[in-house]
């Protein structure tokens, strides 16, 4: 494998290294399964790309975080005001999001950034920038979650009734941590937009299961439980799990695989305490 695709597929773990970072709030802080990231990723990347169009490549990536944010607060509003269940709340989000995103390209598919400007074309060093964005949201969100503010988001995923007896908002945590989770992957989706020269209506398909697999093998890797590391191992996982998928390209695997492979692998790691249970009461 040259030094170029290698490159590449530092670049691409970065972008989805934001991605794995939204999912981590929302799956491992809040430990709610949001099928969200499917829709707010597409549509991150759907209104990133129609500023980028217009000449707007910085606003659009701003944009596309607030889009995302919104995408966050109408699942939110679902589980906590209309009562519907968490799951099924992210699917119909997710698929009215779908429509909502054929709206944002104006009914087209997809749309070309070629001959545009972008984030890469202004500042052309593509790998330096992706560490310094990557690096940044990471040390933002390190931050949040040690104030007031993030440690009761925190302590509303951890135990959701003693948060109540607390006097705090439970729903307005999940509002924020919706919102704040389907924001970063939208940033994702509007920065992939960029580096590719392109958005699709279809391009968010799988990056729920794409998200966990670079928080599962990241936390394979780190595996203390801080939140330091937490955030750490998911941009660290996302980054190692993009080179593991560009070597298995580079061996034949067919690309085509790929997506059934991550949600085996996600499946097989996330089912792997249960199955230490079920072998210890039987060595009992």
């Amino acid at each position: 494998m040259s030094l170029a695709i290698l490159e590449r597929a530092l670049e691409l773990g970065l972008i989805f290294s934001i991605l794995s970072l939204g999912v981590y709030i929302s799956f491992r802080i809040l430990n709610i399964p949001d099928l969200t990231v499917d829709g707010s990723f597409t549509t991150g990347a759907a209104t990133c790309a129609v500023c980028t169009v217009q000449g707007h490549p910085i606003l659009g990536l701003l944009l596309g975080f607030l889009a995302g944010c919104v995408c966050g607060l109408i699942t939110a509003f679902l589980q906590t005001k209309m009562k519907i269940h968490a799951l099924l709340a992210g699917i119909l989000t997710m698929t009215a999001l779908y429509s909502i995103n054929l709206r944002i390209m104006s009914g087209s598919p997809n749309i070309a950034l070629l001959n545009t400007d972008s984030v890469f074309t202004m500042i052309p060093f593509t790998l330096l920038v992706l560490v310094v964005i990557s690096v940044c949201v990471g040390l933002f969100l390190f931050a949040f979650f040690k104030t007031n503010t993030g440690l009761m988001l925190r302590a509303t995923g951890d135990n959701e009734t003693m948060v109540k007896s607390s006097s705090i908002n439970v729903d307005t945590m999940k509002f924020l941590g919706m919102s704040l989770s389907n924001g970063l992957v939208a940033l994702s989706g509007a920065l992939l937009a960029q580096y590719q020269n392109f958005a699709d209506v279809t391009g968010g398909t799988g990056m729920m299961v794409l998200g966990l697999a670079g928080i599962i093998i990241g936390e394979a890797i780190l595996r203390k439980k801080t939140i330091g590391f937490g955030l750490a191992s998911a941009i660290v996982g996302a980054c190692i799990y993009r080179v593991l998928y560009t070597i298995a390209l580079q061996f034949g695997i067919p690309a085509t695989d790929m997506n059934m492979m991550s949600a085996i692998l996600v499946a097989l790691t996330i089912s792997i305490p249960y199955l230490k249970k079920v072998r210890e009461k039987e060595n009992a």
